[in-house]
Order: C-alpha cells, then sequence, then structure tokens
C-alpha cells in the first residue's frame, strides 16, 4: 500500500475542481484501495482551519463530508519528530507528517517550498503522482 500526504492546496483544489487532477489524487487516497491518505493532528487542523475560509465559500455540508471522509479513511499518525526542511516554516508540519508515517509520496502544488525528496519521500505534484501510481499499477513492462 503506497503511503500519501498531501498538503493543503491540493486539498483545497480538489474541493474547488471537482474533476481536475487534485480531485483525482483526494479520491484515490481516500478510496484506500492502492494509496492511503496519511494524516497527523496538526495537518488534519489546518485542513479543517483553511477549508473553513470564507473566500472558498464553500457548503458546511461538503465541507463536513470532505473532513469526515477524510478523518474515517486516512492513516493516522503522531509526529514524534520536528523537521525544518520547508522554505516556509508552516509546511513543516507535512515533512514531520511524512516522516511519522513513512509516506512514499508529499504531493503538492507548491514543490519549491519543499526540498525534492524527504529522507525516502518524493516530494511530487498532482500530475507527476498520478503517473507514478498508474507507474506502480501497471508494473514492470514485459519482456
Amino acid at each position: 500500500m503506497i503511503r500519501v500526504v498531501i498538503d493543503t492546496n491540493v486539498l483545497i483544489s480538489a474541493v474547488l475542481h471537482p474533476l481536475g487532477l487534485p480531485a483525482q489524487v483526494f479520491l484515490v487516497v481516500i478510496a484506500g484501495s492502492t494509496a492511503r491518505l496519511c494524516v497527523s493532528g496538526e495537518v488534519f487542523a489546518e485542513y479543517d482551519e483553511v477549508i473553513r475560509r470564507p473566500r472558498f465559500q464553500r457548503s458546511e455540508r461538503l465541507i463536513a463530508e470532505t473532513l469526515r471522509a477524510i478523518r474515517e479513511t486516512a492513516i493516522w499518525v503522531r509526529p514524534s519528530q520536528k523537521a525544518s526542511g520547508c522554505t516556509d516554516p508552516d509546511d513543516n508540519i507535512f515533512l514531520e507528517c511524512v516522516q511519522a508515517s513513512q509516506a512514499q509520496y508529499l504531493v503538492t502544488g507548491n514543490t519549491r517550498h519543499f526540498p525534492s525528496r524527504w529522507h525516502n519521500t518524493f516530494v511530487v505534484t498532482p500530475r507527476q503522482f498520478l503517473d507514478a501510481l498508474e507507474e506502480a499499477l501497471d508494473g514492470p513492462p514485459e519482456v
């Protein structure tokens, strides 16, 4: 099972544009058959705070359903180490979650805020993640 942490911007993009690549990523990790979303309390709290911002104009029902899906399907972790690899210190909570969950991927729309790798985790865009997932599911080419 592939473990994935998604940056808040991917979640918000998924909610705002249900047919876009971030929405595809979100649906894959919530379905949990090939990849599972990993969250910490701090990451979930950020999701909760940002998704409720008035400028996004999402209904309380959509917000509640989205957060419930995360709460019920995600792998919950409790980071024990602080991280400091991001150019934006607020993003370090995602690296801490990655470390605690041993996630293979951190999916973000802001790759410039993160190192390209964090330990054994690849920091990728939604497109890169979906491409990597497709390649993993297809398996090695036949000879």
